[in-house]
């Protein structure tokens, strides 16, 4: 039967069926992408944690854009993959090689720029453990995504305890 001779009690009845059919073959071709987006972040995240705690400068340098920047906690701002490989460096020797980054949200703001925010967590070599936040900046490069800003943030007292 045609369509404009269905009687209206018929076309109400459908429209449930046809709405989640749509959802079904619109809906995860939508999603997939974000969600690879959101794995390729996390994942560049990872790799950047696991070359810190390894110590390992060239697979640090690797994962940043040539314009990188990084705000750490202590106020020190660093500027270009030189310097920020240099006092990463640094900074892991004074560490336990037991950092971790727990990423809780990740962001898409283009689609070649993502936001990524988590907990981070340090061990000094004395034991002191220090939680803080941190948020990345990724840019999707013809590599890959790739860390184009650090920010790390140290909480005040009342807020660490939430």
């Amino acid at each position: 039967m045609p369509f404009f001779l269905l009687d209206l009690s018929m076309m109400t009845s459908m429209w449930p069926a046809v709405c989640l059919a749509m959802m079904l073959c619109f809906g995860s071709a939508v999603a997939t992408p974000a969600t690879s987006d959101e794995d390729g972040v996390r994942s560049t995240v990872s790799k950047y944690l696991n070359a810190r705690n390894e110590k390992a400068p060239d697979r640090v340098r690797s994962l940043f854009t040539a314009d990188v920047d990084q705000l750490v906690s202590t106020g020190e701002w660093r500027h270009g993959v030189d310097e920020l490989v240099r006092g990463m460096m640094a900074s892991s020797n004074k560490e336990q090689a037991k950092s971790s980054i727990a990423i809780t949200d990740v962001r898409l703001i283009h689609p070649d720029v993502a936001i990524a925010d988590g907990r981070y967590q340090t061990t000094s070599l004395d034991g002191t453990v220090r939680d803080m936040w941190t948020t990345f900046v990724l840019k999707r490069t013809s590599d890959g995504w790739r860390i184009a800003a650090i920010r790390n943030m140290k909480p005040s007292p009342s807020e660490q305890r939430k």
